[in-house]
């Protein structure tokens, strides 16, 4: 089955340090060689993007950034898990890079399983 992790946390806390991101890529390397990983991507900040929304019957577009968000969404993954419980276990793995190496950031990871082959 194939699961989409999104990770969500505040803009304010900057740009997140070197070791995070060698970190990630070092566990990247793994889940490729083992068959888990995908297809993951960092997000530019909200400023660089857009909303298009509907409401009250038509389409609103606003550019960023989003104030009125506590959270936006920073990146995501998708892997290939045998089970929820495999796929919570390894987003676990991937926040705990964080706690590790950005102790000072809070934020989530969603866990979905994706529709479809």
């Amino acid at each position: 089955m194939r699961y989409m992790t999104i990770v969500k946390g505040s803009e304010k806390a900057g740009v997140p340090p070197q070791a995070l991101f060698d970190a990630i890529d070092k566990l990247m390397a793994e889940q490729t060689k083992s068959g888990v990983f995908v297809s993951a991507g960092g997000l530019k900040p909200s400023a660089q993007g857009a909303r298009v929304r509907i409401k009250r019957g038509k389409l609103h577009t606003t550019d960023g950034p989003f104030s009125e968000a506590k959270e936006v969404i920073g990146g995501f993954a998708i892997l290939n898990a045998a089970s929820k419980a495999e796929a919570i276990a390894l987003a676990e793995e991937f926040m705990e890079l964080h706690l590790r190496h950005w102790p000072e950031w809070e934020g989530e990871c969603e866990v979905r399983e994706m529709e479809g082959p």
